[in-house]
């Protein structure tokens, strides 16, 4: 599937099927090779309340893999777009999948091969590429409304009890709310950090890439997200994530704020890789954001390393071509 299912409505290119926890059957169909996966994901689905990883059978992680890319979604679905693009063009292996309840299950066809081969696509994705000693997570289904501080926090811990030392998160902005539009560098990618407290960073500083201008630690918002990284705090205690948004709430409302912030309190290092857009053709933007990924990360496009392979479920991101005899 090329990208999942964002806020902003679905680009699917594989079909995916959502569950809704209605009546069951109280009947259940014979348990096989086929529907297993799918099994263990819906009841691990209702009855656990963190994250879980299942490791697939003969996979193994790797503890050179410390760096972790992973989509944060937005407008677009541009983060999992770039997701899919560096998963297929470093042909990373998939080595298990994670499960977390704040998390819409679904599945699907193989998101990168032209055939069928038994493999379902799932929610959350872990790939790995030991090559490049990267590890990336493909989320191909949105976070439960009112539920994204409490998957940032799940999935900060899992990444924190994993060792993992440096974290790239992917994702887009809406290009209606950039409010000063500076094209004098050239570069689109705009960045925040968590090696200073303002957000900035040498090393991305020399890319050419902006500091995202927005961004204010002591925000109202940007405080209360820090302030549920607390055990003390919960969600209960500040003004909801949902209700209409004032100048200055925009940033701090997106999945990728509370992703950066449960992280960052963990000690994790952070880097949040962002391109403004808008809704239609994003594949301008995924190759964007994943060119931006590999300068950063020294993953070199070309001879000396990964040649951009586009997924194959691509092809239908936007349907067939039109029938060139209406014309």
């Amino acid at each position: 599937m090329g990208g999942g299912l964002g806020n902003h409505g679905p680009k699917f290119s594989s079909i995916f099927f959502f569950f809704k926890l209605k009546k069951t059957s109280t009947t259940e169909p014979p348990l096989n090779s086929q529907n297993l996966s799918v099994r263990r994901h819906w009841i691990s689905w209702f009855f656990s309340p963190t994250m879980e990883f299942f490791l697939e059978e003969g996979k193994q992680l790797h503890d050179q893999c410390s760096t972790l890319v992973l989509p944060a979604l937005s407008i677009g679905n541009v983060g999992q777009l770039a997701v899919d693009l560096l998963v297929s063009s470093m042909r990373a292996a998939r080595i298990g999948y994670l499960d977390d309840p704040c998390v819409l299950p679904c599945i699907g066809n193989n998101a990168y091969e032209p055939l069928p081969i038994g493999e379902l696509a799932l929610p959350l994705e872990v790939y790995e590429s030991t090559p490049n000693a990267l590890t990336l997570v493909q989320q191909r289904s949105p976070v439960i409304k009112g539920k994204m501080v409490d998957f940032a926090k799940n999935l900060a811990d899992f990444i924190a009890t994993c060792g993992k030392k440096h974290v790239v998160l992917l994702s887009s902005l809406d290009f209606g709310r950039w409010q000063q539009i500076d094209t004098s560098s050239g570069s689109q990618i705009h960045y925040l950090s968590s090696t200073k407290d303002d957000g900035t960073d040498d090393y991305c500083e020399q890319m050419g890439w902006r500091r995202l201008h927005e961004y204010d630690s002591e925000q109202s918002r940007w405080k209360y997200l820090s302030t549920l990284t607390e055990a003390k705090t919960t969600q209960e205690h500040g003004p909801p994530f949902d209700e209409e948004l004032e100048e200055g709430d925009y940033l701090p409302s997106l999945p990728f704020a509370s992703l950066f912030t449960f992280l960052k309190a963990k000690g994790v290092k952070v880097t949040c890789l962002l391109c403004y857009c808008s809704e239609g053709d994003n594949i301008p933007d995924a190759f964007n954001l994943a060119e931006a990924t590999g300068k950063l990360l020294g993953l070199r496009p070309g001879d000396e390393g990964i040649k951009w392979v586009v997924p194959y479920s691509w092809k239908s991101v936007y349907g067939p071509p039109p029938d060139l005899s209406i014309f």
